[in-house]
């Protein structure tokens, strides 16, 4: 079967750890606010942190239904920063200079594959886009990153929609942004849960990319789509 099998009217790409990436990682980028303050934390006890803060908060909206708003990511984020930089002097200043980081196109790198991915789809006719659980800060790094300016008209972000991925409702709106049926649709992310399993369960075609290799049947780069 190809990867991108020829009904395939419209590709919709995740956005963190699919299209792009955070530059540094995010677990080095709050170690470097703390050392803003004065404060020397060990970056790899951050990332500990920060992981078990995201897992919480993943748990939390999951419990939820998967239910967002621009509000409730402000909170979200909010709440990992606190528990992940505990010890901060100023952890509420922690926060908002880490909210603005991520706001900024120059601390994302993008996928090295993706201009020619998106390229060669385009080519093709295919209609692209981008479904991502994010906020509104999303446009403000899309509009720094020409590569990706063939998703960017196709935007379906969670906190605009209302809901996260894997909820059906954040793809029925990938679905309405696409303008063709779901099993027209090829949703690409890195994801297994939000990505790979939500669209599916929604009846779009899907693709998990896990660089890793671990899981069968993932593709490994963006470049195994063309």
């Amino acid at each position: 079967m190809s990867l991108v099998p020829d009904g395939i009217r419209a590709a919709f790409f995740d956005a963190v750890g699919t299209l792009i990436f955070p530059d540094p990682p995010a677990h080095e980028a709050y170690a470097a606010i703390a050392a803003g303050q004065g404060a020397t934390l060990d970056a790899t006890a951050v990332r500990t942190r920060f992981h078990d803060a995201f897992q919480i908060e993943e748990n939390s909206d999951r419990e939820n239904g998967w239910r967002t708003s621009e509000e409730r990511e402000r909170a979200r984020w909010r709440t990992i920063v606190m528990r992940a930089l505990a010890d901060l002097p100023r952890p509420e200043a922690g926060f908002e200079a880490l909210w603005e980081h991520f706001a900024r196109p120059e601390s994302w790198r993008v996928n090295p594959d993706a201009g020619e991915v998106l390229a060669s789809l385009a080519a093709r006719g295919v209609i692209l886009g981008m479904g991502t659980n994010y906020d509104a800060r999303v446009n403000r790094v899309l509009a720094g990153l020409p590569e990706l300016a063939p998703v960017a008209e196709r935007l379906v972000v969670s906190a605009a929609v209302g809901w996260r991925k894997p909820a059906e409702e954040f793809f029925v709106e990938v679905i309405r942004a696409a303008g063709c049926p779901a099993d027209a649709i090829l949703f690409v992310g890195d994801d297994r849960e939000n990505d790979f399993e939500g669209a599916r369960a929604a009846g779009l075609f899907a693709r998990h990319l896990d660089p890793s290799g671990a899981n069968d049947g993932a593709i490994r780069s963006l470049r195994e789509l063309l």
